[in-house]
């Protein structure tokens, strides 16, 4: 009883934060949008924006530092020789060439993840604890990371097969078909994650039956969501952050929200969230994004093709690795890739960042809350800056950043309104006394 009376009072002032805002957002003329997202950006206080910023803008220096230590175990397997060495393993072991592939992909998924290890849990489990994101023990995060390994493990192994597979039969042009392979893949994995990976970390429950669970079913129906159902997942055993999202595509299609969004949200900040995740949905991102990534992975092929004959040439025979149709020449493939990602991350967030300004615009015209919308904003900017400068936003952001959002909100509300105003009828005209035929005539 006593946490029910603590949501409710949190829910019922941030109904009375957004009633206030409309005041002090209104003038003589009417609502402004640019004062009412300076309104709700005042809602923040300097402790808890102080600590946004340094937590996301520490995720700057963590971009810089995952390409160099990713850099860093590559250049290890093949001066030590090691990935020579897990090569010549799988060849002794398996009498198939695309097991013997298959093998040495699952020595370097694992080999790699030992290596990495220490910078994975600090930036998965010991930063995260730092800043107050994360409800897990270490036993339980280390649980949850060994499944993912796993799940990596048999994936990535089969990508990276099927990958030298097509290096094989076509070793100069192998870029291209692997462009399409990457597609495909994607593909299969969006299909496989709903029903077989996410329930590997999380338990998805039916949402108990209520008037929000049916309001989300017909936002839904309405956008033509082939689903019947809402599911919960308890994702506050594992994290403090909010989430929902509509997974699948081809018939495994499931709209989810997580446990932490219906116990810190409002109603119209439960909507809002939910109009933007089946916008994604309806505005078919998600085969927007096989095909930008599937053609920024075939960007970064072709970057490896011609970046690993020239690396060869150097170093092909101090790394043991025979040419590039060779599994020991992977770490070749990743030290390349960790530069080509570094230098293309303000594309990938670019295009996911559109992305997701197209969902905001959906989700505000279907859910129709635009102040749900704005404090969902504010309780996101607890671990993404809230007011980036526009460089920081185009480089850094892979979503708008919440000024953005609650501007975006203020504006669509703006017009709305006004769109209300003009649809109301007009009064009808006073009654005057007709004016002379002589006096008409006068008027020019």
């Amino acid at each position: 009883m006593g946490e029910m009376m603590v949501r409710l009072g949190v829910r019922t002032a941030f109904g009375l934060l957004a009633l206030a805002i409309l005041t002090t957002a209104a003038h003589a003329q009417g609502f402004d949008p640019d004062a009412a997202t300076e309104a709700y950006l005042a809602t923040l206080s300097d402790a808890a924006r102080a600590k946004s910023d340094a937590y996301f803008e520490g995720g700057y220096w963590l971009i810089l530092v995952d390409a160099a230590y990713a850099a860093g175990v590559a250049l290890i397997l093949l001066f030590t020789r090691l990935s020579a060495g897990m090569r010549s393993v799988a060849e002794a072991i398996m009498p198939w060439r695309w097991l013997q592939t298959l093998l040495y992909a699952a020595m370097f998924i694992v080999v790699t993840a030992a290596l990495t290890f220490p910078l994975t849990m600090y930036e998965g489990f010991t930063r995260e604890h730092e800043y107050g994101m994360s409800n897990q023990t270490f036993d339980a995060w280390l649980s949850e990371y060994g499944i993912g390994l796993a799940v990596n493990v048999v994936l990535s192994g089969l990508f990276i097969t099927g990958i030298y597979a097509i290096v094989r039969r076509a070793p100069n042009t192998w870029w291209i078909w692997g462009t399409a392979a990457t597609a495909v893949f994607m593909t299969i994995a969006i299909m496989l994650a709903p029903v077989y990976i996410s329930p590997l970390f999380n338990d998805y429950k039916p949402m108990a039956d209520g008037d929000l669970k049916q309001q989300i079913l017909s936002l839904a129906r309405g956008s033509g969501v082939p689903a019947d159902n809402v599911y919960v997942v308890d994702q506050s055993r594992q994290t403090k952050r909010i989430s929902a999202n509509v997974q699948g595509i081809f018939g495994t299609t499931r709209i989810s929200l997580n446990d932490n969004l219906l116990e810190r949200s409002t109603p119209a900040e439960v909507k809002s969230v939910m109009g933007h995740e089946i916008g994604h949905y309806v505005l078919g991102h998600i085969f927007e994004l096989i095909v930008y990534f599937s053609l920024l992975a075939g960007v970064g092929f072709a970057f490896v093709h011609f970046g690993f004959h020239a690396l060869h040439r150097a170093f092909g025979g101090m790394w043991g690795v025979r040419d590039i149709t060779d599994p020991a020449g992977l770490p070749v493939a990743f030290l390349l890739l960790a530069a080509y990602g570094l230098a293309a991350t303000p594309v990938q967030n670019t295009i996911i960042r559109s992305n997701e300004a197209e969902a905001d615009i959906y989700g505000l015209n279907a859910a129709r809350e635009p102040d749900g919308f704005a404090t969902i904003a504010l309780k996101l900017s607890e671990y993404r800056k809230i007011s980036p400068t526009p460089l920081e936003e185009f480089i850094f952001f892979d979503h708008p950043s919440g000024r953005s959002r609650i501007s975006m909100a203020m504006q669509w509300k703006a017009e709305n309104m006004n769109e209300k105003k003009a649809e109301e009828p007009a009064p009808p005209p006073a009654e005057t006394e007709p004016k002379p035929a002589s006096d008409e005539a006068k008027i020019p």
